[in-house]
């Protein structure tokens, strides 16, 4: 629950605890605090457990933290009937930058992108800086990208 506070943040709260409400109210303070989170809890458990008997046997399985965006992600992914693996087991990523940069090069995917990845090694050179302009000759402009 406070995975985020370090030690020094600690001593701190302490202390600012002990000056707030001093040493003699303090630990009244405490059973106070701890007594509210425990019905709190107590409340949000027999909430749930109300929900889940409103909800009917069809629903047994069903969780509260499904609820939470990235944990039904996370499920949905993991799980096997899409074919969602399949897919992406599937993907060469070399390959398809191999022909995306042969599309934008201006190169045929069969010929000569073949012979220019086999004089490379099967790599595409992606750091290739392209050619500088003439002195006189504008850079293309825009209207619609400003």
């Amino acid at each position: 629950m406070f995975n985020d506070i370090g030690p020094l943040e600690l001593v701190t709260l302490i202390v600012l605890a002990v000056l707030v409400f001093g040493p003699d109210k303090l630990p009244k303070v405490i059973q106070d605090v701890t007594r509210t989170i425990r019905k709190i809890r107590q409340f949000s458990e027999s909430a749930k457990q109300d929900i889940r008997q409103e909800l009917g046997p069809e629903f047994k399985d069903f969780e509260f933290e499904d609820l939470n965006p990235r944990t039904f992600i996370r499920k949905q992914l993991d799980n096997d009937d899409l074919g969602l693996k399949e897919i992406r087991n599937g993907f060469d990523l070399k390959k398809e930058m191999a022909e995306v940069a042969d599309a934008v090069q201006g190169r045929d995917s069969d010929g000569s992108a073949a012979s220019a990845s086999a004089s490379s090694g099967g790599r595409v050179d992606m750091v290739k800086k392209p050619e500088s302009p003439a002195r006189d000759e504008r850079p293309p402009f825009d209207a619609d990208a400003t």
